[in-house]
């Protein structure tokens, strides 16, 4: 099959022949028909988080069972599916206590000594979040998948698999916005823009963008966005600050660095929540005035939308057929696998919220 194989860091994918295993028990073998390309894939591309290589990179993609292993039950040749990074084993103190994406059981994967999932003429290619979407197949765990009705379209599907479960989640189940609540999001992109979508769909009084991408708070708008804040422009604390008359309720930090994190926690009213959805690289530090804690402000992280993504992800996409999420607005371009690391560079450069690659 092909694949968009990472071989060192700071490097263009290359687009290569390897091989997929056979599922296993509770494996189920996936052909992709469609995969977003996120900002999180360039942080491995770039080093930030580092991963064993060579690796195929891609993780929110939707596609068609293939084939199924001995036990699983869940679902059969044929389906239509979405994957999930945060796959669960379902018996771990998280799961038990209802804290699934916070599942790293390794049971999820296969053991060193097994037959890797991914190979090349005898060379091990690492699987990249269990999933590894940026292929023409995906091998994975049945817990990594949700299935889903057969009436929607693949490509927006797709986001639901991380950029949109996480955004949406970090609203409703991380941070628990209430109706009538301020709310500010810090970054317009795919996770952004879903936040926001989120904190209108959760019945918020009032929902601020920030951007630096004017290009993005306009999109912004269309998801929802009461206000913008071009943070190249002003400072987007004092802003937020002067629109509320003293700070959000709720703020959502979309990006992944330590000055956008310390502006989530400072626009924050005294008792409000500041949640970091960004990924912020391995081995960076973020300061807090220490003082402003007695104000019983809250600085809290979030793992993909603290997630029970085989009961959201359904409920999305319902959202979606009935018009109150607009995934349509999201995708900037829908390309071929060769055209992955021109969507990557976009991402750098912040021009689009999301290339999705459609297979055959």
């Amino acid at each position: 099959m092909k694949a968009a194989v990472l071989r060192e860091v700071n490097t263009p994918l290359q687009i290569e022949d390897i091989q997929h295993g056979n599922p296993g028990p509770r494996e189920v073998l996936v052909r992709t028909r469609a995969a977003g390309v996120c900002h999180s894939d360039l942080h491995f591309q770039d080093g930030s988080w580092p991963h064993p290589l060579p690796m195929v990179l891609g993780h929110e993609s939707a596609g068609v069972v293939e084939a199924v292993g001995s036990m699983v039950t869940y679902v059969k040749p044929g389906d239509h599916v979405i994957t999930c990074l945060s796959a669960f084993c379902g018996h771990c103190e998280q799961c038990l206590t209802g804290n699934m994406a916070l599942c790293f059981e390794p049971e999820l994967q296969r053991a060193a000594d097994e037959e890797p999932r991914l190979a090349k003429n005898g060379e091990t290619v690492a699987q990249f979040l269990n999933l590894s979407s940026f292929a023409e197949y995906m091998l994975v765990h049945e817990h990594a998948i949700a299935r889903i009705r057969e009436d929607m379209p693949f490509d927006l599907a797709a986001l639901i698999g991380c950029g949109v479960t996480t955004g949406i989640g970090a609203v409703i189940h991380t941070a628990g916005v209430e109706p009538g609540s301020s709310v500010a999001v810090i970054g317009c992109g795919g996770v952004g823009l879903s936040a926001i979508n989120g904190a209108v769909i959760a019945g918020a009084g009032r929902v601020i963008a920030i951007d630096r991408v004017p290009a993005k708070l306009d999109l912004a708008t269309q998801f929802g966005a009461t206000d913008t804040i071009d943070s190249a422009e002003v400072d987007p604390v004092r802003a937020v600050r002067e629109l509320t008359g003293g700070g959000v309720h709720y703020s959502f930090e979309a990006i992944g660095l330590p000055k956008t994190t310390q502006q989530a926690f400072k626009m924050v009213r005294r008792g409000g929540t500041a949640t970091v959805i960004g990924m912020i690289p391995v081995g960076t530090m973020v300061e807090i005035h220490g003082p402003e804690f007695l104000g019983e402000k809250k600085l809290q992280g979030c793992n993909m939308g603290s997630n029970r993504f085989r009961v959201d992800m359904p409920r999305f996409i319902d959202f979606y057929l009935q018009g109150k999420l607009h995934l349509d607005r999201m995708i900037a371009g829908r390309i071929r696998l060769e055209q992955v690391n021109e969507a990557l560079e976009q991402l750098k450069t912040g021009e689009v919220a999301r290339n999705i690659i459609m297979f055959d």
